[in-house]
């Protein structure tokens, strides 16, 4: 494995691998952040807190006792996270964290701070913040949102735009596989367990179509929180995003078309059709664009058609 020591230091202290049980936890993203500071205003890397001696750095960065213990406990489980990497390179598993200079760009534009310090990947991660359309939606489609998430993905395929979903069963999962189905790209952003969903995409991984990515541990379990948080990084890689159907006032559908509306990440696009969910229709009243079911264009005209009717957007709304 070939990372940098300022990469490693990331891994050490922002990930959990290597940490058994309640006791020991690594830094938040926040915590990360604060660190970051006072790293540069004492004039050191994140790299010299391995080749530094622990009193070295400690008097530099003046930390409080309790946070400088638990540094040097984080940073001295180097064997250990080793090995759990090594574990996980076996199975096509890799990290990829803010220190690296591959490090998805549009996450260190658009969620500055709030960027994941840490990543892990299977698959071509070239394909993360390649020109794509998000394509979200209900686990539970009705047959026209069925139809709609397929002829999206396949659209995104046929244009060569990469589809970026969130992997689930229903819009993400549907969509995603029309998309590598007509020989295009995708990029699913998991909420858990990377380690399972590569035993699943074995072929489409190799074949370089595919890239699976979390900000979680690689095996990680399925909590509601972790599916609402990676919500803005399926998002924060597109250019486009068309949420397919959505509950109202409810759900990570829901919950991230809103904050993309908010933050005004990219244009925000929901299906419009005579039977479409409640959820949809207040989405349309939030601001966010309509998309026709059935779209009536060829559909390699839909990156095209997506940018003429985004033009009408806020210029907050930063796209590419």
């Amino acid at each position: 494995m070939n990372f940098s020591q300022d990469s490693l230091t990331l891994l050490l202290l922002c990930s959990s691998l290597a940490l058994d049980g309640e006791a020991l936890k690594p830094l938040t993203g926040r915590e990360w952040n604060g660190l970051v500071r006072a790293l540069q205003t004492a004039e050191l890397a994140p790299a010299d807190l391995l080749s530094l001696p622990p009193p070295d750095w400690q008097n530099r960065l003046a930390p409080d006792e309790t946070f400088a213990a638990r540094l040097t406990q984080l940073l001295s489980r180097r064997a250990e996270l080793l090995s759990e990497l090594e574990h996980f390179a076996r199975l096509g598993i890799f990290p990829l964290t803010r220190a690296d200079p591959d490090y998805p760009e549009k996450y260190r534009r658009r969620l500055q701070d709030s960027a994941p310090p840490v990543l892990f990947y299977a698959g071509e991660k070239a394909l993360l913040g390649q020109p794509g359309i998000a394509v979200v939606g209900s686990r539970h489609l009705d047959p026209a949102g069925q139809e709609c998430a397929a002829w999206l993905g396949s659209a995104c395929g046929l244009a060569g735009m990469v589809l970026y979903s969130g992997g689930a069963r229903g819009a993400d999962s549907i969509g995603m596989a029309a998309a590598l189905q007509a020989r295009g790209t995708a990029v699913g952003v998991l909420a858990d367990s990377l380690a399972r969903a590569v035993k699943a995409q074995q072929a489409a991984l190799a074949g370089g179509d595919l890239c699976l990515v979390t900000p979680y541990h690689p095996e990680a379990g399925f909590s509601v929180g972790a599916a609402m948080g990676r919500n803005r990084l399926i998002y924060c890689l597109a250019d486009y995003a068309i949420v397919v159907a959505a509950e109202a006032e409810t759900g990570g559908t829901w919950a991230g078309a809103v904050e993309a509306l908010r933050h005004g990440w990219v244009p925000v696009f929901v299906v419009e059709y005579a039977a479409m969910p409640e959820g949809n229709k207040r989405l349309l009243g939030k601001g966010a664009l309509p998309f026709p079911h059935p779209f009536r264009e060829a559909p390699n005209r839909l990156p095209a058609w997506l940018e003429e009717k985004a033009a009408a957007l806020p210029s907050r709304v930063e796209q590419g």
